[in-house]
């Protein structure tokens, strides 16, 4: 809104049916219906003054932080009680339920937007893909995101409920771990163009197949506005089950990125240059080459992914591509960071923000495209990944292949579905295993020298983005001495 209010209290009761109230207070002095709103918050601990306060029902009841969310300047809180503890004079919204007061709120941020919505999902990628339509289609508009990956069944209507009036583009990230879970979220977000970046094998333990996971994935378009256009990985097996259910599900057009032939943004050429790459595309028939500010071919593809949403939904191509060479990775994304160690300089590709067959193969293609400096080597230091159901130790092991191929020369591992993979790799490439990520720090610290490349890798529960944390706090002291 162009005043920086994002919803005023009747704007609020009247998307969510709720009740305009506080508890005690001065009968002189009625605040309930005379505030405000900036923003929303589900955690006092992150909320900034001017948001409302949503008391989900969630690990712990957000009805008992009521309290330090006003202490913390919250404009009014959403309930579903007004409990005892709520400070009084507090404006509240009360409601049935909470989440479904948040639904409701992000359905009426949604219809009275006339911007465009782009909605990812995919086995990997998703965030990244995010972050960089946020900034292909910054170039030409304003553009709303989420700062983190909120992709749940609270995270999407937080972050659709948070939509300005007058954005001109708003991206939403849809994760899933069960089959179903993906359709609420399409359908209330309503895309005008819904990527599927790649299937693969993430969340297994929770299907039968990855076809399963295909089918859960292409969920995504269920919820496409009228015209909505799909956006589709060519290279893919099961592309064409995605884009069946796509036509199914009503897509007005389908556009394809990849590497093979026949791609609508098609990649031909890539190559790593300075801390970014280079590289050669077909688009839309023509050939165009360009720079872009983060490495990694599964990243080009995301890129590619991203510049045919933007197209599909009006904005502009050139400015976007243009965008592109600003790009920086984000934290756990394949952030480059130079480290001190003795004799001189090693570098940081941290990579640890979770992990899956999908994007850990891409994390050591990343790692096998970068240059070790004079006497230095390729270090993969992994984490294990989890919910791979009965294929998890094979899926492990399989990995073997992969850094052959990128010719690490040596692997930190940790947890014990690792243990599949260390059995399976050739005894020169084994630096260490141990049960947990914590065993990993003091050695890779101590054994990192100068010139080699350190790959950090695992899903978030493995813990081993510890490693990463503890090498990047070098580069912290390197940056202050210097």
């Amino acid at each position: 809104m162009g005043d920086g209010h994002l919803w005023t209290a009747y704007e609020a009761a009247a998307a969510t049916g709720g009740a305009l109230c506080s508890r005690g207070g001065d009968a002189e002095d009625w605040p309930a219906e005379e505030w405000s709103a900036a923003g929303i918050s589900i955690d006092t601990r992150s909320l900034k003054p001017g948001d409302i306060f949503v008391a989900l029902r969630d690990a712990r009841d957000g009805h008992e932080f009521l309290k330090n969310a006003f202490d913390a300047g919250a404009a009014a809180a959403l309930v579903a009680r007004a409990p005892e503890t709520a400070p009084d004079g507090a404006p509240l919204l009360v409601v049935d339920d909470t989440l479904q007061g948040l639904r409701d709120l992000a359905a009426a941020a949604r219809l009275r937007n006339f911007g465009k919505r782009i909605g990812v999902t995919g086995s990997a990628g998703k965030t990244s893909t995010k972050e960089i339509l946020r900034a292909v289609l910054g170039a030409g508009g304003s553009v709303h995101a989420a700062d983190r990956s909120f992709n749940n069944h609270w995270g999407v209507p937080l972050t659709l409920a948070r939509l300005p009036m007058h954005a001109d583009y708003g991206v939403f990230e849809i994760g899933m771990n069960h089959g179903g879970e993906i359709t609420p979220l399409t359908k209330l977000v309503r895309p005008h163009a819904a990527i599927v970046t790649t299937v693969g094998a993430a969340h297994l333990e929770f299907f039968e197949s990855i076809e399963g996971i295909a089918e859960a994935k292409a969920e995504i378009f269920l919820g496409l506005a009228p015209g909505g256009v799909a956006v589709l990985p060519l290279d893919n097996e099961y592309f064409p089950l995605l884009k069946k259910r796509a036509e199914e599900a009503g897509a007005a057009a389908f556009v394809t990125f990849g590497e093979k032939a026949g791609a609508d943004f098609r990649l031909l050429d890539y190559k790593p240059a300075g801390a970014g790459a280079r590289l050669r595309t077909s688009i839309k028939g023509e050939e165009r080459g360009f720079d872009v500010g983060i490495p990694g071919k599964h990243q080009a593809l995301n890129m590619l992914a991203a510049l045919a949403a933007a197209d599909a939904v009006g904005a502009d191509l050139d400015r976007g591509i243009a965008a592109l060479a600003g790009l920086e990775p984000a934290e756990g994304r394949g952030q480059r960071t130079v480290i001190e160690v003795d004799g001189g300089e090693a570098v940081l590709i941290d990579e640890s923000y979770n992990a899956n067959p999908s994007s850990m193969a891409a994390s050591i293609g990343l790692l096998g495209a970068a240059a070790p400096g004079a006497g230095g080597r390729r270090i993969a230091v992994l984490g294990e990944m989890l919910e791979l159901g009965p294929d998890a130790p094979a899926l492990h092991a399989s990995l073997a292949e992969a850094l052959i191929e990128a010719k690490v020369d040596r692997v930190y591992a940790a947890g014990e579905l690792m243990r599949h993979l260390w059995d399976a790799l050739p005894e020169a490439m084994r630096a260490l295993y141990a049960g947990s990520a914590v065993g990993l720090v003091g050695p890779v610290e101590d054994a990192v020298k100068s010139g080699d490349v350190v790959m950090i890798k695992g899903s978030n529960a493995s813990k081993v983005s510890a490693v990463a944390k503890a090498l990047s706090a070098r580069a912290a002291d390197r940056k202050r001495a210097s």
